[in-house]
C-alpha cells in the first residue's frame, strides 16, 4: 500500500517528498549488514526516488551501490553521492588541470581526484599544490606526516569530512575527524570541508537527483541534520546509529530535525504524529531547570511523548534536567 499509513489512513510522510537524501552508516546499514526494517521501509512501489549521501569517502560509488544492491536495496552508481566526489569538486575548483595532489585515503579518494583532471599522489616530494584527506583503515602516521609537510608548506587542504567517530557492527570507530585533528594539530590550519556538515556534499546530492521537494534522512544531528539544515532542507532523523535523545535535548537550532523517529519505518506514518511539537496528551511543567512530563493518555506511544518533550525543552533553554522521559534522564 502506498500513499497512506495502512493503520490511521493518513498521509504518509514519505508522499511530501519526491527524493529521499539516505545517509548510509547508521541509517541504511551498519558495516556489513542491513538495518533491520530499512529495505521494506524504503523500498516501496510509488514512494520517494532514493538518493545515497556518504561521509564516508573510503569506498567508490560503484562499490557502495553494489554492496546496496546485496543488501536488497535498489542503488545505481550514479544514484551514489559521496564527499569524496565533493571533495574532488572543490579542488578541482581551486587547483590548475593536471596538479599534484596529495592523497591520504583510499585507491578510490585517488581516483576521484583523477576523474577531476587533477594527478594524486602519495609524498611530499611530488610537490603537491593540495592535499585531501578522507577515511581510510589503513591510515597511518609516514602518509599523516607526508600531509603535515605540503600543508605547512602551503597547499590547499581538503578534508572530506570531520566525523569524529564511524558507526561500525562493533560499535562507534575512529572517524576521518579524528585523523584531521591530528593534522590541525601538527599544522596549525583549518581544512575546507566537503561533506556533511558542509554545503557541498548536500548541494552536490539536491543537484545530482534534482529533487525539487527532497527529505534529508539521517542519524547524527552533527552531519545529516546540520547539513540539512544549513542547505535549507527538512529533515528526518532516526535513532539507528549515533545520536541518542539526549544528544537531542541540548542540541542547538542547527542541528534540530523536522522529524524524529526510531526507525525508517516511520516514513509509512503522517508528518503531524513525526514532528517534534507538543502533543494534547502530553503534559510538561517546567519548574526553574526541571521540566517534568507527563502522559495523560496510555494510548500515547513513547516516541510521541518524547518529540513533545523535546519540543518543550527546545523552548526552554534553560533546561537541565527532564523527568518522565527515561530517554531524557539527564539527573543521577
Amino acid at each position: 500500500m502506498t500513499g497512506t499509513d495502512q493503520v490511521t489512513g493518513t498521509a504518509a510522510v514519505r508522499d511530501r517528498y519526491d527524493v529521499l537524501l539516505l545517509d548510509l552508516d547508521g541509517t541504511v546499514y551498519a558495516g556489513p549488514h542491513a538495518i533491520p526494517g530499512a529495505r521494506d521501509a524504503l523500498v516501496v512501489d510509488g514512494g520517494p526516488r532514493l538518493y545515497y549521501v556518504t561521509n564516508n569517502a573510503s569506498r567508490s560509488p560503484a562499490q557502495v551501490a553494489g554492496h546496496l544492491n546485496e543488501l536488497g536495496f535498489p542503488a545505481m552508481e550514479s544514484e551514489v553521492v559521496t564527499s569524496s566526489q565533493s571533495a574532488a569538486r572543490l579542488l578541482a575548483q581551486r587547483v590548475p588541470a593536471g596538479s599534484p595532489v596529495l592523497v591520504v585515503g583510499t585507491e578510490a579518494l585517488a581516483e576521484e581526484v583523477r576523474v577531476a583532471g587533477l594527478h594524486p599522489v602519495r609524498s611530499f616530494d611530488d610537490a603537491p599544490v593540495a592535499v585531501v584527506q578522507g577515511h581510510s583503515p589503513d591510515t597511518g602516521w609516514r602518509i599523516l606526516a607526508e600531509a603535515t609537510l605540503a600543508i605547512r608548506a602551503g597547499a590547499y587542504w581538503v578534508a572530506t569530512n570531520v566525523d569524529t567517530t564511524l558507526p561500525t557492527e562493533r560499535g562507534l570507530s575512529l572517524g576521518n575527524g579524528s585523523m584531521v585533528a591530528a593534522v590541525r594539530s601538527a599544522t596549525g590550519r583549518e581544512p575546507d570541508v566537503a561533506g556533511k556538515p558542509a554545503r557541498p556534499l548536500m548541494d552536490d546530492a539536491v543537484r545530482r537527483s534534482a529533487g525539487r521537494r527532497p527529505l534529508v534522512v539521517g542519524d547524527r544531528i552533527d552531519t545529516d541534520i546540520a547539513g540539512a539544515n544549513a542547505a535549507g532542507l527538512d529533515s528526518l532523523l532516526v535513532l539507528t546509529g549515533v545520536s541518542t535523545p539526549a544528544d537531542l535535548l541540548v542540541a542547538p537550532a542547527a542541528q534540530r530535525p523536522t522529524y524524529l523517529a526510531s526507525a525508517l519505518a516511520a516514513l509509512a506514518r503522517a508528518p503531524e504524529e513525526l514532528a517534534i511539537a507538543p502533543h494534547p496528551s502530553v503534559t510538561t511543567v517546567l519548574e526553574g531547570t526541571t521540566l517534568t512530563v507527563r502522559t495523560e493518555s496510555s494510548a500515547v506511544d513513547e516516541e510521541t511523548v518524547l518529540r513533545a518533550a523535546l519540543a518543550a525543552a527546545w523552548a526552554a533553554p534553560t533546561v537541565t534536567e527532564v523527568r518522565g522521559v527515561p530517554a531524557l534522564r539527564t539527573g543521577a
